[in-house]
């Protein structure tokens, strides 16, 4: 009997292509895609995630797994070829650890207002808040730059989990400094990141699986508008 498997996504979701990704390095390629619309969400997805309600759902003979990198590690332990995260505990333990760091901290909390970390950080900078919290984010830049230090991704010399849970920055940065006018990273001061993203996007399962860039830059042309035009109103309250 075949399995079955489905993956709930939209077209742009940095969250939901981390398990496209994960899914083409296992080399699986037999999957159901089923593109969302966020402003009329299927009864389908509120089913399979009643809790959170939103994208990646991940579907496999009928039962589903929520939250990204919750169904990244279910697609490591069920197809155990071309593994994601490391054999050894501390190593896994590791990149776990700077996963969640990357989704909590690679923007601060107080400007995480509407959900997506960068564009709130880098899309409202005009508000004064935004503004004294950028040194943060460059600080917290800082420390996953050491986790490259000697290595080409970052558990060595291939992907891995915690290469996926950064993956979209090698993409998404370069649409927010077209949308915004800003240099978002410097490759003098993040010479490893800079090498990293490259070097991520070189291969061609990532490559091949991006969304298109001209939507993604009128998409988040539309963001920008939208806080710039609330900031001009006064800001949020």
């Amino acid at each position: 009997m075949a399995e079955e498997l489905k993956v709930f996504r939209t077209w742009s979701s940095r969250f939901a292509l981390r398990i496209i990704w994960a899914l083409k390095l296992k080399g699986i390629e037999e999957y159901e895609t089923i593109f969302e619309d966020i402003t009329n969400k299927s009864p389908l997805l509120l089913q399979y995630n009643p809790v959170h309600k939103k994208v990646p759902v991940l579907v496999h003979n009928g039962k589903p797994i929520s939250e990204s990198l919750v169904i990244l590690e279910y697609i490591d332990e069920t197809w155990k070829h071309n593994p994601l995260l490391p054999e050894d505990p501390y190593e896994r333990a590791t990149a776990r650890f700077w996963a969640k760091f990357g989704d909590e901290k690679t923007c601060t909390d107080e400007i995480d207002k509407v959900s997506d970390l960068y564009i709130d950080c880098h899309f409202k900078v005009e508000w004064k808040e935004q503004e004294e919290a950028i040194p943060q984010v460059m600080e917290n830049l800082k420390y996953i730059e050491e986790q490259l230090k000697g290595n080409k991704f970052f558990g060595g010399e291939t992907i891995g989990y915690t290469d996926i849970a950064f993956g979209w920055t090698a993409n998404l940065l370069s649409v927010f400094e077209e949308v915004t006018g800003m240099k978002l990273l410097d490759e003098e001061k993040f010479p490893l990141l800079s090498a990293w993203m490259q070097n991520f996007s070189d291969v061609p399962v990532i490559k091949e699986n991006w969304p298109p860039r001209d939507k993604l830059v009128i998409k988040y042309q539309a963001t920008r508008e939208k806080y710039l035009a609330a900031a001009a109103a006064g800001g949020p309250k």
